[in-house]
């Protein structure tokens, strides 16, 4: 599964903050690949807002 990062981490909770850097995520518009798993889909629940999930 491919994730991408659509914002900046300025401005965001601190445990936001925490739950994308656990993603992997460093700068915006970043696009990682990661495991589809349960816990993954929690973290990007958690930061829907923030992250894209691309195809």
């Amino acid at each position: 599964m491919k994730i991408k990062l659509k914002k900046s981490f300025i401005g965001l909770k601190p445990v936001q903050k925490k739950t994308l850097k656990a993603l992997g995520f460093k700068r915006p518009n970043q696009v990682l690949e990661v495991q589809d798993n349960p816990s993954i889909k929690g973290m990007i629940k958690k930061v829907q807002s923030f992250v894209e999930v691309v195809t």
